[in-house]
């Protein structure tokens, strides 16, 4: 530990979203600290949400997916960001962390006060024969990976997965004029949403030439596409894995940290792990969900924003308290907007809660206008 009236010395493993809003906060309240921040990638700070939007061309500059460098990092706030390095071990009796660069390979150590680790969730890699070909989207690299293959113009390509991502990814291909396929083993795509509004999403895809396959799985991935489950194949000069995420939680393991029961890492009101000097943010992380209370896994930025300015305040000796999530998200898919907030009412009857049902059909603009064509009938209420 440090002496007396020395500087507080944090070390933030992972420098998007949660471990960034640490690490700037903290600055903020303490001028003195020693704030090193080490990331993995090439890039800190930077918007996940453009990444389709870069492959698809929407977005034509990669400048433009980075919201800080780390050398404005350093001028602005005097925060040490290592980038293309990551942790290797961590001593938390001796509070030092090792680190290994991923260019050359060097390591060296780093000794801490309070550590965070921010190093969020990974890419869900299922035992499917043939799936090292898949690509995946979850860093700028990924991102440029993909747009490199998209110039090569492929005829076809593969989605796997119907989430938030994978439906954004697929409409960007689309908009590169490939044929698109996404396919999703679940009986729905979108399953955040109940099934009556996912199928509004499935046509939206469908009315723009992607095909949308449900309630079948990718069996293998093969060198021209995928075969499915139940004999079919699909063809696919690219094939872009977006089965979901799990959080990534092997430096609490290194630290021996307790974890929740769904994987990620277990915090308390403050975002402490069971080392009382190590902190965790973001999508590694179980949070507190707001209406079934216990632990739930929701990997979304503005969260691990809200968490990393939590642990800053905590750190830096304000008054801060968690609060639970509800996991609000919305996803844009050509000119449609889906939303959800909370549980779906599949997870509500699977709960046994009591709940009711409202289907609103406004009109946009107002029925009296011409264009109106919206159903104005609404669904009555339908206790559970």
């Amino acid at each position: 530990m440090a002496a007396t009236g020395a500087p507080l010395r944090v070390v933030i493993v992972g420098g998007v979203a949660g471990g960034m809003s640490t690490a700037t906060r903290l600055r903020r309240l303490d001028e003195a600290a020693t704030i090193t921040v080490i990331e993995r990638s090439g890039h800190v700070s930077y918007a996940n949400c453009g990444l389709p939007y870069f492959v698809g061309g929407v977005i034509e500059d990669e400048a433009d997916l980075l919201l800080q460098t780390p050398e404005r990092l350093f001028d602005r706030f005097r925060l040490d960001v290592r980038v293309e390095s990551e942790v290797v071990g961590i001593d938390a009796s001796g509070h030092q962390v090792t680190t290994r660069s991923t260019v050359d390979g060097r390591t060296g150590q780093i000794e801490y006060d309070k550590l965070v680790l921010s190093p969020g969730a990974v890419s869900v890699r299922p035992p499917i024969p043939g799936f090292d070909r898949v690509r995946v989207l979850r860093t700028v690299e990924d991102a440029e990976r993909l747009a490199a293959d998209v110039t090569g113009r492929p005829a076809s390509a593969v989605v796997i997965g119907g989430g938030f991502i994978g439906l954004e990814t697929a409409e960007n291909l689309a908009r590169q004029s490939i044929a698109v396929t996404v396919v999703e083993a679940a009986d729905q795509i979108l399953t955040p949403l109940d099934p009556e509004l996912a199928i509004l999403v499935a046509a939206e895809l469908t009315s723009h030439d992607i095909r949308v396959e449900t309630g079948v799985a990718v069996s293998e991935v093969t060198s021209h596409g995928v075969a499915l489950a139940d004999g079919r194949t699909v063809p696919g000069d690219l094939v872009v894995g977006s089965i979901g995420v799990r959080p990534d939680a092997r430096l609490a393991e290194m630290a021996r940290l307790a974890l929740g029961p769904h994987g990620g890492i277990a915090v308390d009101v403050f975002n402490r792990t069971s080392d009382p000097d190590i902190y965790a943010v973001g999508d590694a992380v179980e949070k507190e969900d707001w209406v079934g209370g216990g632990n739930s896994l929701i990997a979304l930025a503005n969260i691990a924003n809200r968490q990393g300015r939590r642990v800053a305040d905590h750190i830096g000796g304000l008054p801060t308290a968690g609060s639970p999530s509800l996991g609000t998200s919305i996803v844009k898919v050509f000119d449609l907007a889906a939303a959800s907030t909370g549980w779906n009412e599949k997870r509500l009857l699977a709960e046994g809660r009591r709940h009711r049902v409202i289907h609103s059909h406004p009109h946009e603009p107002c029925e009296l206008l011409p264009g109106s064509t919206t159903d104005v009938s609404q669904a009555p209420l339908r206790p559970r």
